[in-house]
């Protein structure tokens, strides 16, 4: 077997001198453009995305596409505009083969739409993405009408067996190891010719905030949704049959990828401003203006960003994560660094994400002197003194920002794999650098 030297490279984590002081432009929000060329491709008419994150999660959802006979261009617009993809829709077909790599959208996003093809879609991936859980899309899609092979295993590899169309209809499901089941049915459902209505059957939704991100971008487009918070009932989605509208879309910055950068101001108790925070967002990383504050930052939010100041304290937090797991590697690496304890709770779905990401957080903070137990749904962490060592990654891009905001603050912190964050934010180390001044 040949090895990726990037999985064995060994990247010294930059250690900060002094306190942080730059401005960061973060790249568009993989939640974003990932559900953006979805719907896009689902609309009745061509549409834009303008500055979308180009990274390896969204370059697989939009080469997944055209293997489906989507027509995306890509192209450069006038000064200041940045790039932008035109999505053409055309007729969905197969036969096409789907590479998911290890990305939770394209393995949950992409089988419904593959149900509205004329010919099977075969679906495959990482290693990893064999163990992410996916039954609760294939169930659903069975339920609604759809024809899958996946050898009883209710997860990669498979096969869709495109009709053409879907029924739709009723549905219900147990989401609670991912609300991307949710959305997953949701984004397709305008297409599904009953549209669809989702009830959640399991405990409490993880990520609700993702789910509104779907439904404020599905009415967008012209969907009509009901939701529990309109009025509906509890655990309840329904989306109406119904052409989508193509849209001129300029993509969000990634707020949960601004996480590392913020983290720096607040580890070493610097300044950071990040370009372009929105006022209003269902991007779950916006309650990072709210968490780092706690944990003894400062922010506004002015027209041009989002101004990050640390006070050169760092206080450990008692959160409930459940709603914005995704932050809490990034919340970890930080409440390591504080000066009292830390209890992360309501995230036990993590288990299941790109890695373990409890486990990961445990062993590798602990492996550098942390003191990090694993609780029933979170973490406690006991800051202590840390010692550089080697910070693994797992291949979650999430594990190697985490690493990298304790080597600022822990001199011979070597992150494994640093490639890795190619996932989601591209360039990371040359943008952690600079940020540095390096």
């Amino acid at each position: 077997m040949t090895v990726n030297p990037a999985h064995t490279t060994l990247w010294p984590a930059p250690h900060a001198s002094g306190a942080v002081d730059a401005t960061v432009h973060v790249p568009g929000s993989k939640s974003v453009t990932n559900r953006a060329l979805v719907l896009a491709a689902l609309a009745s008419e061509p549409g834009w995305l303008r500055r979308p994150l180009r990274s390896r999660d969204t370059l697989l959802m939009a080469e997944a596409l055209r293997t489906m006979g989507v027509e995306i261009e890509e192209g450069v617009g006038p000064e200041g505009t940045g790039e932008f993809w035109r999505v053409i829709p055309a007729g969905l077909r197969g036969p096409a083969t789907v590479d998911v790599g290890n990305a939770g959208t394209v393995m949950r996003f992409l089988p419904p739409v593959a149900t509205l093809a004329d010919g099977t879609v075969r679906f495959d991936g990482d290693p990893r993405s064999y163990e992410r859980p996916l039954h609760g899309v294939i169930d659903a899609l069975r339920a609604l009408g759809a024809r899958i092979d996946d050898d009883a295993r209710g997860a990669l590899p498979m096969t869709v067996h495109g009709g053409g169309a879907l029924e739709g209809g009723p549905v219900e499901i147990d989401a609670s190891s991912s609300s991307q089941f949710v959305s997953a049915l949701l984004l397709s459902g305008p297409r599904f010719n009953q549209g669809v209505e989702v009830r959640h059957t399991g405990s409490a939704l993880p990520s609700m905030p993702h789910i509104r991100m779907t439904v404020d971008m599905l009415r967008a487009v012209g969907a009509q949704v009901d939701t529990p918070e309109s009025g509906g009932e509890p655990n309840v989605w329904r989306v109406t049959p119904g052409a989508l509208l193509g849209r001129d879309l300029t993509i969000e910055p990634d707020l949960s990828n601004a996480q590392p950068f913020l983290a720096a101001a607040l580890v070493t108790g610097g300044r950071v401003v990040i370009p372009d925070w929105p006022s209003r967002t269902t991007q779950p990383g916006d309650r990072l203006r709210e968490i780092f504050t706690e944990m003894g930052g400062s922010c506004e939010l002015t027209d041009y960003g989002l101004v990050f100041t640390g006070s050169g304290a760092v206080r450990g937090i008692d959160v409930d994560l459940g709603e914005v797991g995704e932050l809490t590697p990034g919340i970890a690496a930080v409440a390591a660094l504080a000066d009292s304890p830390s209890t992360l709770r309501g995230v036990a779905h993590l288990r299941l994400h790109e890695t373990d990401r409890l486990a990961a957080l445990t062993k590798e903070i602990n492996e550098l002197g942390g003191d990090v137990t694993e609780t029933a749904d979170g973490l406690h962490i006991r800051p202590r003194r840390l010692h550089g060592g080697v910070f693994h990654t797992y291949e979650d891009h999430r594990m190697a920002t985490a690493g990298a905001i304790i080597g600022l603050a822990v001199e011979g912190v070597q992150i494994e794999n640093v490639a890795t964050t190619a996932k989601t934010l591209p360039d990371f180390p040359d943008l952690w650098t600079g940020m540095l001044g390096a």
